[in-house]
């Protein structure tokens, strides 16, 4: 057989190993991050592409460390580093010693801009989606029939209430027609009414594994569905596009089973033990409240009234003896100056002089009487009224004079200054 010596595996592998290490040495190369998986040692593990190749790469965590970014799929990047042969799988890749972000990966600005386009129509609009149904007793599932989320989906529902009727409306979930699928998919389910809830989902996987889920005709039929949509594609990492037209995104499928599952047995609990604590709450305060009521009876009452009253009656009994003896007191002082007053006024008046022995002496005239003070004022023939100390008496002047009263007396005076009668 043309005389060559056959090579062992590893022998051919040695060769092709040397031959790539020794005449490419160390190169750049830029790409597209994708399917990256960053192991818990620290080295990342990804594949760089552009629209006709790949080729897998390693970065060592001594490597990884030092970068001031972190590595996402989609990302374009420059790398540095030297291609080598992993002979125990006959795979070539390139161990990656420096990397820099070279600019948006296609895809996601293809995404991006994609987003902005039908963000600008509304369909993203929170105030356009739908409540969903506390307690569906239908749902209707579109996915993949054989695939994890299924499962998945199905396990929490049977685990927490076996009476929910799921109806699958199988499709693709990944791959050139995928996207179509499942826009129909959700357009029949919406039409014939297959669930009170319509959840779109699948398993987690790359940027371009779930690129179906981003793509237009998606969007549309989820942003027009009439029934209320979840949507649970990938991972809670993942986002795409049917996560934000539709009415509630669900971290993973099984989030999406517990949202529209209810536990009957812990709801029926809950409902019991409010319902206890409400009975228990009301007799407590139906106690207090006979309690509060006691103390409102007729004995009761009174009691408290005079507690309350005795006080205040004590002060009234003690302002009343004040005032009665402060209005005796002011009283008794009046009372006193009254007398003392009296007497002086008496002591002064000039009926009292009359008692001792004196008269009043007036002048008759026409109509009136006036005081005599003085006898040079009176003529002799003139009447003259004098009042003594009693009674009354009528005089006429004899003679007047300036002379001593015993001498110049008038007929029928005495001489203690009263005058005689006529």
């Amino acid at each position: 057989m043309h005389g060559l010596k056959p090579l062992s595996v590893s022998q051919i592998t040695g060769v092709i190993k040397n031959t790539l290490e020794s005449t490419l040495g160390e190169v750049a190369v830029e790409g597209e991050i994708s399917n990256y998986r960053p192991a818990s040692s620290g080295h990342l593990y990804f594949t760089l592409k552009d629209e006709d190749s790949q080729i897998q790469a390693v970065m060592f965590r001594g490597d990884a460390i030092r970068l001031d970014f972190k590595p996402a799929d989609g990302q374009m990047v420059t790398i540095h580093g030297r291609v080598t042969v992993y002979a125990k799988r006959g795979n070539y890749q390139i161990i990656c010693t420096a990397m820099q972000r070279s600019g948006v990966g296609r895809l996601l600005q293809m995404l991006e801009e994609r987003k902005q386009a039908l963000a600008a129509e509304g369909l993203f609009d929170t105030d356009r989606k739908k409540t969903l149904p506390v307690f569906p007793t239908k749902v209707a599932v579109v996915t993949s029939a054989t695939g994890a989320a299924l499962r998945d989906f199905l396990q929490v529902v049977g685990r927490r209430n076996a009476g929910l009727h799921v109806v699958i409306v199988p499709t693709l979930v990944q791959g050139d027609s995928a996207a179509a699928e499942v826009a129909a998919a959700v357009r029949y389910a919406d039409r014939h009414h297959l669930g009170e809830v319509i959840i779109v989902t699948r398993g987690g996987g790359s940027i371009e594994d779930l690129l179906a889920f981003s793509e237009e005709i998606v969007v549309r039929a989820v942003a027009e569905a009439e029934t209320p949509v979840i949507s649970a594609v990938g991972h809670e990492i993942d986002t795409s596009l049917c996560d934000l037209a539709a009415d509630y995104r669900a971290p993973t499928p099984s989030a999406a089973a517990e949202i529209v599952t209810a536990q009957r047995e812990d709801l029926h609990r809950h409902v019991l033990e409010t319902a206890r604590s409400l009975i228990h709450a009301f007799g407590a305060r139906f106690s207090h409240a006979r309690l509060l009521l006691q103390r409102f009876s007729g004995t009761e009452l009174e009691h408290q009234f005079r507690v309350l009253s005795q006080p205040y009656l004590q002060r009234l009994d003690d302002a009343k003896e004040d005032l009665v003896r402060g209005v005796t007191d002011i009283l008794k002082t009046a009372r006193n100056r009254h007398n003392l007053a009296e007497r002086e006024l008496s002591a002064c008046s000039p009926f009292e002089v009359l008692s001792r022995g004196y008269s009043i002496v007036r002048v008759i005239e026409a109509d009136a009487t006036t005081l005599l003070r003085s006898a040079t004022s009176v003529k002799s023939g003139t009447l003259l009224e004098v009042q003594p100390a009693e009674g009354l008496l009528h005089a006429e002047v004899m003679k007047s004079g300036t002379g001593s009263a015993e001498r110049d007396a008038p007929r029928g005076t005495n001489t203690h200054g009263g005058v005689a009668p006529q």
